[in-house]
């Protein structure tokens, strides 16, 4: 096979990858919000035994591989796949497919995470798709504090939160209180006057305590997101920084956007999110978020070339 270093590179960046015997692709087929219906597996399937080798392997970001793709079989599969509405893609420096957990189904799930995911596509990954980022950015979505997408390992984190309210003058007393029985990792507790309280340093904001009162004392008093920024789980480890506050909808999508723009106007090429991050220090960081100066430079700073370790650009 006769194919130049620059056709493997722009191949990779269309989601086919080489393996390691120099002759064959992977096609890294897209997940929209981690799930596929039966035509698409079915699809997936066939196109498997068509033009690879019958194998397909399932990522840890939620896309699937197809394995043994020659380089004549490529643009057949790309046609093939896009009948069931199908695309690769999810390599290069740029917005990575949205990872969401299953709290749509989920019992533990406090908001519909594969709904969010899909918007956060459309106006993430497929919106900014043509935007190269100094590095790839890396979007999870955790529908609560269980953790299981890992949204503290993402460059963007999110997870839904359920924050009680507590009216102390409504609590009985109960010797057998059901608010204690209901925290799972004991943020709840009898004090000394006998009186129920909820420790707000301890608290993740699960929600299971809430309505668990017969006397109405714990209720819902704000349902939004926990936003983390900075994880990297590769050769390097960094756990994302929280930001302070619960956030809404609305206001998740204006961070994602600045981040985005902060990162591409001040990160150097091959930097990493969270390293970016420290380069700068949180609290600078931080701040540009809570500015609006960032939108106002959007169009400049996404038309101007990428920053170079060293002061050059590319």
């Amino acid at each position: 096979m006769k194919i130049t270093p620059e056709e493997k590179t722009a191949l990779k960046g269309r989601g086919y990858i080489m393996t390691n015997d120099g002759e064959h692709f992977i096609a890294r087929i897209i997940s929209v919000d981690g799930t596929f219906n039966a035509e698409q597996m079915e699809k997936i399937a066939e196109a498997s035994r068509r033009f690879g080798n019958g194998v397909t392997a399932m990522t840890v970001r939620m896309t699937v591989e197809v394995n043994g793709l020659t380089y004549e079989n490529i643009e057949p599969f790309d046609k093939f796949i896009a009948e069931a509405g199908l695309y690769t893609g999810g390599t290069g420096s740029r917005v990575r497919p949205i990872v969401p957990c299953k709290g749509t189904v989920c019992v533990h799930g406090l908001y519909d995470t594969q709904a969010l995911a899909r918007k956060l596509h459309e106006t993430f990954y497929k919106g900014w798709y043509d935007v190269r980022l100094p590095h790839k950015f890396k979007i999870g979505v955790g529908g609560c504090p269980n953790n299981c997408i890992k949204p503290g390992l993402n460059d963007f984190g999110i997870m839904g939160q359920r924050v009680p309210g507590y009216d102390e003058d409504d609590c009985n007393g109960c010797k057998k209180c059901s608010v204690v029985e209901k925290c799972p990792i004991k943020a709840a507790h009898i004090n000394d006057d006998g009186l129920m309280e909820i420790d707000r340093e301890a608290c993740n904001n699960c929600g299971k305590c809430i309505d668990a009162c017969p006397f109405d004392a714990v209720s819902e008093e704000k349902v939004g997101f926990k936003l983390f920024v900075g994880g990297i789980w590769g050769k390097r480890q960094r756990l994302a920084t929280p930001l302070d506050g619960i956030y809404t909808e609305e206001e998740l999508f204006a961070i994602i956007e600045k981040c985005l723009l902060i990162y591409r106007e001040q990160g150097n090429t091959g930097e990493r999110f969270g390293m970016f991050i420290e380069r700068i220090g949180f609290d600078n960081f931080a701040a540009q978020l809570k500015s609006d100066d960032i939108l106002q430079r959007k169009q400049a700073i996404l038309d101007a070339p990428l920053h170079i370790k060293g002061g050059a650009t590319c």
